[in-house]
């Protein structure tokens, strides 16, 4: 896990993507998308650093995925520092995170209460 990447705009786990060898999150111009994602686009108008930090109910950009939507709402709720103590301590107990060819225990939900206590628990 690389934590200094920490939570994308929208709430995606940049600290384990597996595209960390090139991306550097999403404030650098190498990551993928960088000029077109909706939620950076979004949270720089508003001058803010994540979608946690908005208060507005919203599911635009990314946020019409569970995964981004619950981990924002936890971070919402937790804080990103206990978001990232999570994944770090699901990452150390076997959970992995979507990859290119492997869908993750984080994708397998379609609630997003059951998938924020597997963040908090790492348990189904």
């Amino acid at each position: 896990m690389k934590r200094e990447l920490g939570i994308a705009r929208c709430g995606l786990a940049c600290c384990l993507c597996t595209e960390n060898n090139v991306c550097q999150g999403c404030n650098s111009a190498d990551c993928p998308d960088y000029e077109t994602c909706e939620n950076r686009k979004c949270t720089l108008a508003k001058g803010i650093g994540h979608c946690y930090e908005c208060q507005k109910p919203c599911r635009k950009g990314l946020l019409a995925k569970i995964k981004p939507y619950a981990f924002t709402l936890f971070a919402r709720k937790y804080g990103e520092e206990r978001l990232l103590d999570c994944l770090q301590a699901n990452e150390r107990k076997g959970v992995q995170y979507h990859c290119t060819g492997l869908t993750g225990d984080y994708d397998a939900f379609d609630d997003v209460d059951a998938l924020m206590d597997f963040i908090l628990t790492g348990q189904r």
